[in-house]
């Protein structure tokens, strides 16, 4: 038992420790729980199924499933910088951000060179699925939170469970720079509809040098801050200044660019001569697109048929924002859409459903209206996660 003294010496200590814990609400815990327990029952499935299907996974170690695609650059990025892989000339290489790279590179300086249980801890396939573990938490936090904010109670946690049961959900796992630019843009955003801008500016900023996507964030944060509840009209125009921050990063990057290859659009002509994406009429690339998803037979032709399903998806997300007036909303989702469908071909339009983040808070918002019709579409949609996760770890394309 103790004593008075001791009673009262312990007493601010557990005041403290009382304190952060209530920082921690209940929607932090379930999204939390989600989280781990899709993030470890999708680690076990890529350990488990090449035992089951040997013949599609060709004998790879489990760090070369996940090391597909964009994985693979962003290491090599992250190995050799913007000068590519020695011997391998590649006009593609100003395309990739260098937030994530940055970060792969970071922490592969201070993570020591020891194996453990044969997997070396400063391989960076193994850091991004860390990195991808840690940004995945806390961006599911930040969706459960924004999701009970805008769908009310028990709307964070489907919310969560929709995006997680979604096929784009592979990319959140993997080492791509998806999760880490949400667990950046997901709390500005929330910070925004707090009215707590440069909280909001300083967050969004580096999300900003992780993907292009960030300039339609900060975009929508200037639009948020016109027209939102917490904007100009409640907090005058002195915090209006941050909102310059985001697009910080992005001039930087032009200008390293610049001083690299002469070029301030290096970005925009990397996609031209990497991927031959031009901008063109909404009905040619819908018409390219079309042909490459239902007049051939390749191993493209599934990938293709995705990205128009994910072009409707989000056509009818704009549709939807439009009809309840939420501009920041459709700033940041419409102007998205609308590069994505004026490129040459639909490409990665599925992955960037998972960062559609009011299309999953819709559904939140649907299951408490229609339990029945969100339970349907989260059934329906997890054979296609499952299908999405086995294209993209034996190799395939998958956005």
């Amino acid at each position: 038992m103790l004593h008075d003294h001791d009673k009262d010496a312990a007493t601010p200590v557990q005041h403290k420790g009382a304190a952060v814990f209530s920082r921690i609400r209940p929607v932090d815990r379930l999204a939390l729980s989600v989280w781990a327990g899709a993030w470890a029952g999708v680690m076990f499935f890529v350990a488990v199924i090449p035992r089951v299907l040997p013949t599609i996974y060709d004998g790879r170690s489990y760090l070369e499933r996940w090391a597909q695609w964009d994985a693979v650059r962003f290491i090599n990025l992250a190995t050799y910088g913007y000068d590519g892989v020695p011997g391998q000339p590649d006009p593609g290489w100003p395309a990739f951000f260098p937030g994530y790279p940055l970060l792969l590179h970071a922490l592969g300086m201070v993570i020591p060179d020891l194996r453990i249980g044969g997997l070396l801890l400063s391989d960076y396939r193994l850091i991004g699925l860390a990195v991808s573990l840690v940004a995945g938490a806390i961006a599911m936090v930040a969706l459960a939170r924004l999701g009970e904010r805008e769908g009310g109670a028990g709307a964070g946690r489907r919310t969560v469970i929709a995006l997680l049961a979604g096929p784009p959900a592979v990319f959140l796992f993997a080492g791509y720079s998806e999760a880490v630019f949400l667990a950046l843009a997901l709390p500005a955003w929330l910070l925004a509809r707090q009215g707590r801008w440069a909280a909001a500016a300083l967050l969004a900023t580096p999300a900003s040098g992780v993907r292009i996507t960030g300039l339609f964030l900060a975009l929508a944060l200037i639009v948020e801050f016109w027209a939102g509840e917490h904007g100009r009209r409640a907090v005058g125009w002195r915090p209006a200044a941050w909102l310059a921050l985001p697009f910080t990063p992005l001039l930087a990057y032009s200008c390293y660019q610049w001083t690299r290859t002469g070029d301030w659009l290096a970005w925009q002509h990397a996609q031209e001569a990497g991927w031959d994406r031009h901008l063109v009429w909404p009905w040619e690339s819908f018409m390219t697109t079309w042909r490459a998803a239902f007049q051939t037979d390749y191993e493209f032709t599934l990938a293709f048929r995705i990205e128009m399903f994910a072009a409707l998806v989000g056509v009818l997300l704009c549709g939807y924002l439009l009809v309840r007036r939420c501009w920041p909303e459709l700033t940041y989702v419409g102007l998205q859409l609308a590069a994505l469908l004026l490129s040459s071909y639909y490409l990665s339009v599925g992955r960037a459903m998972l960062l559609w983040w009011p299309l999953w808070i819709a559904l939140g918002r649907l299951g408490a209206r229609r339990p029945a019709l969100y339970a349907a579409i989260v059934a329906a949609s997890v054979p296609f996660a499952v299908l999405m996760l086995l294209t993209f770890t034996s190799g395939g394309w998958a956005g």
